[in-house]
């Protein structure tokens, strides 16, 4: 398969990347190989692609897939990315925001789908919660995202951060490879990485409400530097004995700090702030 000439097709139409939208093109032959064997696809497989851009990875999906779902969110990047995509039959090509297409509606998209993205660093969580509690979820996601946001998302205590806990709450994550900044056009300013995520059956932790579970821990995570005590006291508006009543109840010292909590941890905090507030399960 012969390389896109990024910039050529950029020239043609008339279009400049935008920053706002992280549009870093990947156009290495090498790199799209790696993100490809990365997402391990089978002849049957459907692929649903966030960001395709100008259709450089899109294609080498549609070798390797049964079918590839295309969602690009810039409707300015429809003539090339059709352009390109015109001998490739089996692409459906569709212009939406991922965060919010119901993807229940979204035909050929079925249970244990795969997902391939290059994404923005500040939606990756999002993305990974929108996708994972999706009634039709996929089986696995491989991202692209910045290699130090690829490194936080694998972090593990004691150095773990809100993007950590929201993506292994949900998934099995590791980094599968690195790509070198020279690989985009433009050429972003750090390095990158894929990121493979496989989705777990269950969550990793049994939680009697998921949306009380991270209200716990962004409050966790929100003044880092802080102990748990007074990071929970200003998160959840509670005075510090509250608070460190909380963390007793989920048998956590006060002094402890939110990188330093496993998952198993961050669960017995939620469920300790359940029953604190009396909630049915």
């Amino acid at each position: 398969m012969i390389p896109l000439n990024v910039r050529q097709i950029l020239r043609r139409h008339n279009l400049w990347p935008k920053k706002q939208l992280g549009q870093n093109f990947l156009e290495d032959d090498g790199a799209l190989e790696k993100v490809v064997a990365a997402a391990e696809i089978a002849p049957d497989d459907t692929v649903l692609e966030i960001g395709p851009g100008l259709g450089s990875l899109t294609r080498h999906l549609a070798q390797a897939a049964r079918r590839v779902v295309a969602v690009e969110i810039d409707a300015a990047l429809l003539p090339p990315l059709k352009e390109t995509l015109r001998p490739h039959a089996n692409v459906d090509v569709i212009l939406a925001d991922i965060l919010q297409l119901d993807l229940a509606r979204v035909e050929r998209l079925a249970p244990g789908y795969l997902v391939v993205a290059n994404i923005p660093y500040y939606i990756t969580s999002a993305i990974v919660r929108h996708l994972v509690e999706a009634p039709v979820a996929p089986a696995r996601m491989v991202l692209t995202v910045q290699r130090e946001v690829a490194e936080r998302m694998v972090a593990q205590p004691d150095d773990m951060n809100l993007l950590a806990v929201s993506v292994q709450f949900y998934t099995v994550a590791r980094v599968v490879a690195r790509l070198p900044a020279g690989a985009f056009y433009p050429r972003p300013e750090v390095d990158s990485a894929v990121v493979r995520l496989d989705i777990r059956p269950t969550p990793a932790v049994s939680v009697p409400v998921i949306d009380d579970f991270f209200r716990v821990v962004k409050a966790g995570f929100s003044q880092k530097r802080k102990q748990l005590r007074n990071a929970l006291a200003g998160g959840l508006q509670l005075e510090p004995p509250q608070a460190d009543a909380l963390l007793a109840a989920a048998q956590l010292a006060p002094q402890r700090r939110a990188e330093t909590l496993t998952l198993a941890e961050w669960g017995a905090l939620a469920g300790a702030w359940h029953q604190r507030n009396g909630a049915p399960a």
